[in-house]
C-alpha cells in the first residue's frame, strides 16, 4: 500500500506503516526529524496526485484550535488578521478532505466553532492506546473505520493543565505539542494498513 503521511516531520505515523511494509512517505515543509530517505520536504498539495491508496494528514491547527480562541476575541473584539489565518488553515484542511486518494484521515483538535469545521467522523484520545494523557482530537475518516482503542489505561494527565509537559514554553513549543503519539500511529498503521 502507498501510503502518504501529510504534514508530519516526525515521521512517527510513516514509520509504523514502513514497519509493516507499507511504501510510506512523509511530506511536510520542515525537514524529516528523523532524516529519513522517506520524506518529501515542501508543498503537500504538490504531491497529492502520485498515486496514493492512503493519505494520513496532520494539518496545523494553530489558527483553527479552540485552544487558541483567547487570541481570536481580543477583549471581546474578532482580532481579524487571526479570523483570517484561520480561515486560509480551514482551506488547507479542505484541499486535503477533497483529494483524489480513496481512503483519507485528518487529524486535528478541538477548533472554534467560528470556523464551521465539517463534522468529523471520531474523537480519540491517547490513554486509549497506552498513553496515561488526555488530549481529545478528532478524526476525519473517508473509506476507513474508526480506530478501535488498543491498550486503554488510566489517564493521569490532561495535556491542557498547566505545569504539564505540553503546556511547558519555549520556542519548539509547536513542534512538541505536534508530534503523534506513538500508540495512536500503530493503532493506525495495523488499523488501517491493509494490504
Amino acid at each position: 500500500m502507498r501510503v502518504l503521511v501529510a504534514c508530519e516531520y516526525s515521521g512517527r505515523v510513516r514509520e509504523a506503516f514502513r514497519k509493516l511494509g507499507h511504501d510510506a512517505w512523509s511530506c511536510d515543509i520542515l525537514p524529516a526529524e528523523d532524516d529519513s530517505p522517506y520524506h518529501i520536504q515542501g508543498d503537500v498539495l504538490k504531491h497529492l496526485a502520485e498515486g496514493w491508496d492512503l493519505m494520513i494528514a496532520h494539518p496545523p491547527c494553530t489558527y483553527l484550535s479552540n485552544a487558541g480562541a483567547k487570541h481570536l476575541f481580543k477583549g471581546g473584539v474578532l482580532n481579524q488578521e487571526r479570523y483570517q489565518k484561520g480561515l486560509e488553515a480551514k482551506e488547507f484542511f479542505m484541499k486535503l478532505a477533497n483529494a483524489d486518494i480513496a481512503q483519507i484521515a485528518i487529524e486535528n483538535p478541538i477548533s472554534s466553532k467560528i470556523f464551521e469545521m465539517p463534522p468529523a467522523t471520531q474523537y480519540i484520545q491517547p490513554f486509549e492506546h497506552g498513553h496515561p494523557v488526555q488530549k481529545k482530537t478528532r478524526l476525519w475518516l473517508k473509506n476507513l473505520p474508526r480506530i478501535v482503542p488498543t491498550s486503554e489505561v488510566k489517564p493521569e494527565v490532561n495535556c491542557h493543565s498547566a505545569g504539564t509537559w505540553f503546556m511547558k514554553g519555549g520556542k519548539d513549543r509547536w513542534k512538541e505539542r505536534s508530534r503523534t503519539f506513538q500508540g495512536i500511529a500503530n493503532a493506525m498503521a495495523e488499523q488501517w494498513g491493509t494490504k
